[in-house]
């Protein structure tokens, strides 16, 4: 696969910046930027993926690893929805328990 990737840079480039705008947007947007801002922040991104091809292409394992950051994360965001909704079920029932014991 490092061979294939190597031989095809347009498509390992896709594939970095892709994955570079899925980590910042997962992990450092805290809100939104304005138009100006936000068109700077992601041309230094397409900027910086050029050298993380360079090195893609030197034959170290840049998609993979943020491939396996990504499914980490996305692994993460999954068990987070996973959660809350099982506390929004038993946010009745805890509730309601509660508030015996508040009362005893």
């Amino acid at each position: 696969m490092q061979q294939w990737l190597a031989e095809h840079p347009v498509v390992s480039y896709f594939l970095i910046l892709v994955f570079t705008i899925y980590i910042f947007n997962a992990v450092f947007r805290r809100g939104r930027l304005p138009i100006l801002k936000e068109v700077i922040v992601y041309l230094m991104m397409a900027i910086g993926c050029l050298i993380l091809l360079v090195l893609q292409i030197d034959r170290l394992p840049i998609i993979q690893c943020m491939g396996v950051a990504v499914i980490m994360m996305l692994m993460v965001r999954l068990r987070q929805i996973y959660d809350s909704r099982r506390n929004r079920r038993s946010g009745g029932q805890h509730a309601s328990a509660d508030n015996s014991a508040e009362r005893s």
